[in-house]
């Protein structure tokens, strides 16, 4: 069942990011067997968007309108329940969803690391299925073989310093001086990973995230 679901998401330019096994104490996800995390598959994930309705459309808000097209199709197809990291309050516990997953652990800076995405892991969703899936194995964390650890030094601002990411501190940043070019390029430290620099991730699409992060950020 997990091949035919990784088959059908790659058809929607999306991939699955890790899944874990919730308890059967947990209101949310009583009755399901199985939960998986997805994001977008790269390379190729923002060409495939960019030419989609929801980007085209010029309405706010376009790519959590995409993923909440997409994923609710797909949970529908698969007899699954989606989730969105989006919708709330009360907001589902992703980061902690993506932790259990054993391929997603916490960096230097306390940002996701993922084995593949490094710091540019995103999550536009996930399912519960009602099945208990076979999983892949689980991953170490890519930062205990990093021995230089760029993204604790690549902040001019040292927004993550304290383990706390300073909103204020950050934005400022980018309004002012952007020494790192963050809001055309993305931001600096998810930039220094070096799983990040061989994910595929391209330009435009962490700077469409950065530019709507600071339009909406106080």
């Amino acid at each position: 069942m997990f091949d035919l679901v990784e088959r059908a998401a790659a058809a929607r330019h999306l991939d699955i990011l890790g899944g874990f096994h919730p308890d059967n104490n947990e209101t949310d996800l009583r009755g399901f067997g199985t939960v998986l995390l997805f994001g977008p598959r790269e390379p190729g994930f923002w060409d495939h968007f960019t030419q989609d309705k929801e980007y085209l459309d010029g309405t706010p808000n376009p790519i959590d309108r995409w993923s909440a097209r997409v994923l609710t199709g797909l949970a529908a197809a698969l007899n699954a329940h989606p989730f969105f990291p989006f919708t709330g309050p009360p907001y589902q516990p992703f980061y902690q969803w993506a932790l259990r997953t054993d391929r997603c652990h916490a960096s230097p800076i306390n940002l996701l690391v993922h084995d593949t995405a490094g710091l540019f892991v995103s999550f536009r969703g996930a399912l519960a299925f009602p099945q208990v899936f076979d999983l892949p194995p689980a991953a170490d964390s890519p930062c205990e073989d990093c021995a230089d650890k760029p993204c604790q030094t690549t902040c001019p601002v040292e927004a993550f310093s304290t383990g706390v990411y300073d909103v204020p501190a950050c934005t400022a940043e980018m309004r002012t001086r952007d020494r790192k070019n963050c809001l055309i390029q993305g931001c600096g430290a998810r930039r220094a990973c070096p799983v990040s620099q061989s994910y595929g991730r391209v330009t435009e699409q962490s700077a469409f995230h950065m530019q709507v992060f600071l339009k909406n950020a106080p």
